[in-house]
């Protein structure tokens, strides 16, 4: 004889489950012309630093941008840095500042 278990799920859960709207967002925020050329501008830096041999597709690295800039794409700015490194301090003015 088998038991039927039922979980129950917080309204955090079913919060975290809930469908995203993504036709909402691209029109609220990832349509805008400032946003479109960032994310054109990041693409295009992995793109030269794998043209260079610096990163691969899936190698779990990260361009970043040192002064921040997504729009700047000189060879000076540009460093690869593990994912996890790149992704771990707020993105705003004071950001790597002591």
């Amino acid at each position: 004889m088998t038991e039927k278990t039922y979980l129950t799920l917080t309204e955090r859960e079913t919060t975290l489950m809930a469908h995203r709207d993504y036709k909402k967002e691209r029109a609220n925020y990832d349509g805008k012309p400032s946003v479109m050329a960032k994310n054109r501008s990041r693409k295009k830096a992995r793109h030269l630093l794998e043209k260079q041999g610096k990163v691969r597709k899936f190698d779990g690295k990260d361009v970043d941008h040192k002064n921040g800039n997504a729009l700047d794409n000189s060879p000076k700015n540009l460093r690869v840095t593990s994912a996890r490194a790149n992704r771990s301090y707020p993105r705003n003015s004071k950001a790597g500042k002591k």
